[in-house]
């Protein structure tokens, strides 16, 4: 949007974390529209910031702020809500505790009740890590979500995707400028050799690479770049990339057992997978499918060759695909 609304702050308090405890956590969010309208929630992705939200929120986008009341959440360790960039000794950089979808969905709900006195969603949605907080709200809030929109996440993160999240965060941690998270100094090598880790996930196998005079370019200027300006502090990176690591709905009060996890959702779901995204594939979302068995929920798959980043503003065709998609399933 043209005009961002300001970022506000809510203070929780002394708020227990899956590694311990926050003396006084913060979550960061902006809100959009009125709070007369039905509210919809869209939490960040991972390298997401309040900012990167603005690609789907617009009267000419599939959030339309003229008509509903959007809440943007920022995730622990993103730099802006509670970060180890961000906290206090004697819980700064690598001294951060862990921090899961669950703490995050409880903060979130935090702020919609207490501070902006929400009682009822009208839809969550989110991109990849949001994707996945997509599916944690209905499951952790059942009475209070209606519906919810999967883009390019899952309600588990997969062998495979964890494998894939390995390579990059160990290319960081493993970096001559790392020092276990006391760096001084911006760990160049190791946020560099990040991103060019990364880099060929992100897209299907097919894509054309975006024009630049060489790979090296593309690489330097797209995937280093990415990380380094704006800069990202590289103990968010890692704490953040954890979060996604463990993601788990089924681990809030089903033992581990999907089926019966998400055979419990009941909100409506529309679930967006992209046809060759390398770590969200929509053959795990074929399954999650079948086991949303009281949730009225439908398969829409993104028929891109952008893979993973299909889902997050990154061409036109697939933000008009995705804004068709989920304006038809909010009037049905």
């Amino acid at each position: 949007m043209a005009n961002e609304p300001p970022t506000q702050y809510y203070e929780h308090g002394r708020f227990r974390v899956a590694g311990g405890v926050l003396p006084n956590a913060v979550t960061a969010y902006r809100t959009y529209g009125s709070p007369n309208n039905p509210c919809i929630v869209f939490p960040t992705c991972y390298g997401g910031r309040l900012d990167s939200q603005s690609y789907m929120i617009g009267p000419d986008k599939a959030l339309n702020p003229e008509k509903y009341y959007i809440v943007t959440f920022a995730l622990f360790s993103n730099g802006e809500s509670s970060s180890p960039s961000n906290t206090r000794p004697p819980y700064n950089g690598p001294y951060f505790p862990a921090i899961s979808y669950e703490d995050n969905i409880r903060a979130q709900h935090a702020v919609l009740t207490n501070k902006l006195g929400v009682t009822k969603i009208f839809s969550v949605i989110g991109f990849s890590m949001g994707g996945q907080q997509a599916y944690y709200w209905p499951v952790m809030y059942p009475d209070m979500v209606e519906r919810t929109v999967v883009l390019c996440g899952s309600a588990r993160t997969s062998p495979h995707n964890q494998c894939f999240i390995e390579g990059p965060k160990t290319a960081l941690l493993v970096s001559k400028d790392f020092h276990d998270g006391h760096y001084t100094s911006t760990p160049q090598h190791g946020i560099r050799a990040f991103g060019r880790v990364y880099s060929a996930w992100a897209y299907g196998q097919t894509v054309s690479t975006p024009p630049y005079d060489s790979l090296n370019s593309f690489l330097r200027e797209e995937w280093e770049a990415g990380f380094l300006e704006p800069a990202w502090d590289a103990n968010d990176m890692v704490t953040l990339i954890n979060t996604w690591q463990a993601g788990d709905v089924s681990r809030v009060r089903h033992g581990g057992d999907l089926a019966a996890c998400l055979g419990d959702v009941r909100a409506r779901a529309l679930i967006m997978p992209c046809k060759n995204d390398l770590y969200f594939p929509p053959e795990d979302s074929e399954i999650e499918l079948s086991l949303l068995t009281n949730a009225r929920a439908e398969l829409v798959v993104i028929d891109s060759d952008w893979g993973h980043m299909a889902g997050g503003g990154s061409n036109a065709e697939d933000d008009a695909f995705i804004k068709a998609a989920v304006l038809k399933f909010f009037a049905e």
